[in-house]
């Protein structure tokens, strides 16, 4: 059997002096012999010199061909920001030393945000973020239109559990913003975030989908039990929250909330509310005045990782391990056992416990829905019909 080879030790490479290398690089052109050597030559010569007017006048229309495929691109952003524009508001609060929604330290001071206009069952709603307009009466709330219109909300609603408020807006000639669907985003798909940075309104950045799902954030002194953020890196900034998060398709895909900081501004990680979410609580709030969310009545194991999901049998930590089981509720008549890990919810994957939360509280009371069960090392299925979590709350 042949030795192995030994590794090769490096030298550190010495750089030979300027004129030799230039003389290498002539010897090389000019014993080349070729009909090439005079543009390469010439080539070389122009490289830190004056370019001809000839040249000069051949490269601008080599760039402007360049340039006209990288402006069809641009188009579509341009579009975007047209459509969106009109739909967006700025909104100034009566309540002062209002802290902004940010995500561990920094904390900023914020006296005015955004919104954005949609339409619903024909009549008019402003989406913005509670912490825009919380302890603010519907008087003391200035939404400032794209046209330069100001008109005052009629009714307000908010939801602290999501940080979701919408205002009741009426006016001639409204524009209302197009809804699309934050289930189809992936991480990568360009976004546009759209608001009022420091009260400049109407400003238009553009990233990225950083990220999806982030949750168990702490979010300043405000207390968002519901957290299935989306990442973002286009800047975001105070003034920003309740703005919209913009797809490539002019729809909106998300609110502005917070952001991660250690300035107090923009340092590329922000977040927003997935649409699906927010509008889900926001047809409540509008059509009840209030949030009603199911409840299926099980303690979730936090410290559920690598090592306890190989001691039951499962390759990976996936779903959301039960430790805990609520008298008299609907996980109890499903006969849901402490120890199950609950791996799929009316058909969706579930990701960890919080994720488990925010889909039980995003399906309407009442549904009977389909969990896959892992138990004693095998997949079960068990049906369970989820309840108000109201009737479970203290005092009830």
């Amino acid at each position: 059997m042949p030795r192995p080879r030994p590794l090769q030790r490096f030298l550190p490479y010495r750089v030979p002096a300027t004129g030799t290398l230039i003389s290498w690089f002539l010897l090389g052109i000019l014993g080349a012999g070729r009909a090439d050597a005079q543009p390469a030559i010439q080539a070389a010569v122009e490289r830190r010199g004056p370019v001809s007017e000839q040249k000069r006048e051949e490269l601008y229309r080599v760039l402007q061909q360049q340039a006209e495929i990288l402006e069809k691109q641009a188009a579509v952003v341009k579009t975007v920001a047209k459509l969106i524009g009109p739909t967006v508001v700025h909104i100034e609060a009566d309540v002062r030393n209002r802290p902004s929604l940010q995500y561990g330290r920094g904390q900023h001071t914020e006296e005015a945000g955004s919104g954005v206009i949609i339409r619903s069952k024909g009549k008019h709603y402003v989406l913005t973020n509670r912490h825009v307009v919380r302890g603010t009466p519907a008087d003391g709330i200035k939404v400032n239109l794209a046209d330069g219109r100001r008109v005052y909300p009629s009714k307000v609603w908010s939801d602290p559990d999501t940080d979701v408020a919408v205002l009741a807006v009426k006016a001639p000639g409204l524009v209302a913003a197009r809804l699309g669907k934050s289930s189809k985003l992936e991480i990568g798909d360009f976004v546009l975030a759209v608001g009022s940075p420091f009260g400049l309104s109407h400003s238009v950045t553009y990233g990225i989908v950083s990220a999806k799902g982030r949750r168990d954030l702490e979010l300043g002194d405000a207390s968002v039990v519901f957290q299935d953020f989306i990442q973002t890196d286009a800047a975001i900034n105070p003034g920003n929250s309740g703005g919209p998060l913009v797809n490539l398709r002019g729809e909106v895909i998300g609110i502005n909330t917070a952001i991660a900081s250690n300035s107090g501004g923009n340092e590329g990680i922000g977040f927003a509310i997935p649409i699906d979410m927010f509008i889900y609580v926001a047809n409540q709030l509008i059509d009840t005045g209030k949030v009603s969310r199911a409840f299926l009545g099980v303690n979730l194991d936090s410290r559920f990782g690598p090592a306890m999901a190989a001691e039951i049998g499962l390759p990976r930590p996936a779903g959301a391990r039960v430790n805990g089981i609520t008298p008299d509720s609907p996980a109890e008549a499903a006969k849901l056992q402490v120890g199950d890990v609950i791996l799929q919810f009316d058909n969706v994957p579930v990701e960890d416990d919080g994720h488990l939360v925010n889909l039980v509280s995003l399906t309407p009371v009442g549904k009977e829905v389909r969990l896959l069960v892992f138990r004693d090392r095998t997949p079960i299925t068990v049906r369970v019909q989820l309840a108000d979590h109201a009737k479970f709350r203290p005092g009830n």
